[in-house]
């Protein structure tokens, strides 16, 4: 008889560890993948797929700075309309990869405006029609070239295009009252860039972008980068800034010695580090090496 019991209550046991294991298991599953950092009162980053987005509670309403993509843009939003019950102002888009602007066609109907520059909104058009998902965008309705400075919901915001670097259409998003900027993928903190031939990258002029940057800002500036490196943050200061763009000449000086040193392109591509910059490590270096061979073999 007790051995029946024993029986009993272990299968008993069994079960419902089974059971707490498969409702552990559960709840892990529904845990949000996504990651909201406030960096002031009224104004955070959020982080899931793709680039990292800026958001600002302003008391009249919202500005929200890249979209990532559809499922991410809607997480955001939820939770933004959890903590602000204020309209949406404007969206802007730092510049039209779709890992900063899939998640735009979220925004449609909820937003007043979408912001970018005008080399930014024809790339994303261009790149629409090319993969035949033109019905999946919303584009930007208001665009600008050189600077644009505005009060949107009560709460000054600026952009400027300092020229081609990981496009021909970056911008850098500042937020005065926070002194704030967003650098958009002008800066991929310790990660080997993506930079973008097609749509008018240019490496030697990203440098010249990112030390007006600094020179652009204070001291003080906290800066918000699209992508970081395993253990890095998608935040820093104007050294990160001045450290990347050491890393990109670092690209370029190291290609040329390479190409004038007989080395045919494949012969580079098998390089494993940067001279110079050895932070940036794992996969994506083969990127970096072809941007910077086109660049200094193309007339």
């Amino acid at each position: 008889m007790q051995r029946k019991i024993f029986i009993r209550n272990t299968a008993l046991t069994t079960a419902g560890l089974l059971l707490a294991q498969k409702q552990l298991l559960a709840s892990l599953w529904q845990q949000p993948t996504f990651k909201i950092t406030m960096l002031t009162k009224d104004t955070g980053i959020f982080t899931e797929k793709g680039g990292t987005i800026v958001f600002m509670l302003a008391k009249k309403g919202i500005t929200v700075v890249d979209a990532q993509f559809p499922e991410q843009s809607q997480h955001l939003i939820a939770q933004i309309k959890l903590q602000s019950q204020q309209p949406f102002k404007l969206l802007i888009n730092t510049h039209h990869h779709g890992d900063h602007t899939a998640g735009n066609i979220s925004f449609k109907g909820l937003t007043e405006h979408v912001l970018a520059h005008a080399n930014s909104k024809t790339n994303q058009e261009n790149v629409a029609k090319a993969q035949k998902t033109e019905d999946k965008q919303l584009y930007p309705d208001q665009t600008y070239t050189d600077t644009w400075c505005d009060k949107v919901a009560d709460e000054k915001i600026c952009l400027y295009y300092f020229g081609a670097g990981h496009t021909n259409g970056d911008s850098l998003v500042h937020l005065p009252e926070d002194d704030i900027v967003h650098m958009g993928d002008l800066v991929f903190n310790r990660r080997h860039p993506f930079i973008d031939r097609s749509a008018g990258a240019n490496i030697k002029s990203w440098i010249e972008v990112l030390d007006k940057g600094v020179k652009k800002f204070s001291k003080k500036t906290t800066y918000v980068f699209g992508h970081a490196g395993e253990g890095y943050n998608v935040t820093g200061t104007a050294d990160d800034l001045k450290i990347f763009g050491d890393y990109l000449g670092n690209l370029l000086k190291f290609v040329d010695g390479e190409i004038k040193a007989g080395k045919s392109k494949d012969d580079i591509l098998k390089a494993t580090e940067i001279p110079g910059s050895p932070e940036w490590k794992g996969d994506g270096i083969q990127r970096p090496l072809t941007a910077a061979y086109e660049e200094l073999t193309t007339k």
